[in-house]
């Protein structure tokens, strides 16, 4: 296998202290070296999945090596645990050499994962899919967050959470996700009893990464209270289960309920098994487990009240803290301490948006568009946009939904799918890019006005996430926001806001804030409004609001009963 791609930089001082951030993404997982006094990063390095994101078929298991391995139904996404061991077997240890540094001076390491991504275990921490009997079995492979199948589940647990007034519903803005913990332990229930009742424990993948570095199993507090509905010190009863599936009642007493590691606490020490792996000391220092888009915030340096960061990326996080509990419709949740300490942390998102934007270019540009593209010396999505900003605002004559993985926030339904209005025998491919970019500056904003309507108003808005470095969306969001746009300073957020929560799990840092303070970085009002677009974005947005209550609150069931034809063509199980 290949050594991952590293990242140098200059030798550090010998006498000083590091964390390491590993971040675990939809594809890949980066791991980066940061110096604990002030956040700079020496060194990184990323190591892709082997088997990426299984959607279509089983790549992993005896089938994969037949004519015929096993199909996935549509909405499924899943992934092989085993690809993130590599992560730490191959990133960590290049992300060191790159970095310059004697291991010994490595004090704490970090990590994050995507959110919901979740898989059946048994009580040692050993997948299902690792047994041979379950290897063909794709439920018994980690559901990756976007795996949203589970819709039809999401939906009973929300039905039913509303006639019987649970109060925990409206900490998650009225709706839960079929991305959540529940949603997909139902399915797996009812599509697999027989996996689901092997399983010992239903885990998130951010915690199962920590139990194989520690040897510990340390249920994390951000995904317990966003993903698994904890409030309060408490999950969904057993009679609330049971009366979704009498065999569900005891999903949480005999799967789900666990430990809980505060955010920042140590979640235990690098085993022997692990430092090997790695390369580092045995007894290092391991943060508990996150989220990706949580322990970006620090990173970020967004610590405060209405600091809203919206990671971006294939798809977009959009957190927030607050010092009151305000019940905002359509947010993903609501979770005490969820960010930092001592404030209510908000989430809310977006289920496509690098995504949309990766097909469009993929499935929908002329081949000549590449061609020219790569005689610019610019990768493609560079040379579209660009194309695409050679007009003013509004002159495509178009606007889009931006739904082709469903709706997170607001409407939190992914049975919901894409829309563009306006096409003509005119209308160029590039305008067609350019209206879905839009459509997700449109999406956000529902979310940000949905926000301020209940009383939790933003008042900055930092991007972090790949999708910063196309200065034309950011300009976009800008204007269609009429907010300043500031900016991460770290090209790896994800990762350096878990260096910077190792840090407080070593001691270097008395709390997320102080070591925010020292180790994280921002670019304040790198883009602001341009008056006349904004104007013009105005009169677009109108049309995309119209547009999405049309199709997402007011009854058009169109997209749903063609996606139920869909189903029935090609199958709804494995």
């Amino acid at each position: 296998m290949s050594d991952p791609a590293v990242t140098p930089a200059p030798a550090p001082d010998a006498g000083e202290r590091f964390t390491i951030g590993v971040d675990f993404g939809t594809l890949s997982g980066r791991a980066v070296v940061v110096r604990v006094s002030d956040g700079a990063e020496l060194g990184s390095a990323v190591h892709e999945y082997p088997h990426a994101v299984m959607d279509a078929a089983l790549t992993a298991g005896p089938s994969s090596r037949t004519e015929h391995p096993v199909a996935l139904p549509p909405a499924w996404a899943l992934q092989v645990p085993a690809d993130y061991v590599e992560v730490l077997q191959h990133a960590v240890p290049a992300a060191v050499r790159a970095a310059g540094i004697d291991p010994a001076q490595v004090i704490g390491l970090g990590t994050d994962f995507t959110a919901c991504t979740v898989l059946p275990v048994l009580d040692d921490g050993t997948p299902l899919c690792e047994l041979p009997q379950y290897a063909d079995r794709p439920h018994a492979y980690v559901k990756l967050w976007r795996h949203h199948a589970a819709q039809p589940h999401a939906d009973r647990i929300n039905e039913l959470a509303h006639a019987r007034s649970e109060s925990w519903i409206t900490r998650y803005g009225g709706l839960i996700s079929s991305e959540w913990e529940f949603a997909k332990g139902l399915q797996l229930l009812e599509e697999d009893d027989e996996v689901y009742h092997r399983m010992d424990h239903w885990v998130e993948a951010a915690d199962w990464i920590i139990w194989q570095l520690t040897g510990r199993y340390v249920r994390n507090a951000c995904t317990a209270g966003y993903k698994g509905m904890r409030q309060d010190d408490r999950y969904p009863d057993p009679d609330f289960l049971a009366a979704l599936n009498p065999a569900f009642a005891g999903f949480v007493a005999d799967k789900l309920d666990h430990e809980i590691g505060q955010l920042g606490s140590a979640a235990g020490t690098l085993s022997a098994r692990a430092a090997a792996w790695t390369g580092l000391p045995e007894g290092v220092v391991v943060a508990v487990g996150n989220v990706d888009a949580h322990v970006t915030a620090p990173a970020a340096q967004a610590t405060s009240p209405g600091q809203m960061v919206a990671i971006m990326g294939t798809s977009t996080c959009h957190v927030m803290s607050h010092d009151e509990l305000v019940e905002v419709p359509g947010m993903c949740g609501v979770v005490d301490g969820g960010i930092v300490s001592g404030l209510f942390g908000y989430e809310a998102g977006q289920s496509g948006v690098g995504d949309i934007f990766a097909w469009y270019v993929k499935n929908q540009l002329p081949g000549r568009y590449a061609e020219e593209a790569a005689a610019a010396g610019v990768s493609v999505h560079q040379y579209v946009t660009d194309l695409a900003y050679a007009e003013p605002v509004g002159a495509h004559g178009l606007v889009a939904l931006d739904w082709h993985s469903g709706n997170r926030s607001v409407l939190v339904d992914h049975d919901l799918s894409g829309v563009v209005v306006g096409q003509t025998l005119a209308t160029r491919p590039e305008q067609g890019y350019r209206a879905l970019l839009e459509a997700t500056a449109f999406g956000t904003r529902v979310i940000v006005e949905t926000f301020a309507a209940a009383g939790v108003p933003v008042t900055e808005f930092i991007v972090a996430g790949g999708l910063l470095t196309n200065r034309h969306l950011m300009q976009t969001y800008a204007d269609v926001l009429r907010l300043p746009i500031s900016t991460i300073a770290s090209e790896q957020g994800p990762a350096l806001g878990s260096a910077i929560h190792a840090a407080v799990a070593a001691g270097a840092y008395p709390d997320v804030r102080a070591a925010a303070a020292a180790m994280g970085a921002v670019n304040r009002a790198a883009y602001v409004p341009n008056e006349a677009d904004a104007a013009a974005y105005d009169r677009l947005y109108d049309e995309y609001r119209q547009l999405h209550d049309w199709f997402g609150r007011n009854g058009n069931q169109a997209m749903k009963r063609l996606r139920a034809l869909r189903h029935d063509v090609l199958g709804s199980a494995p």
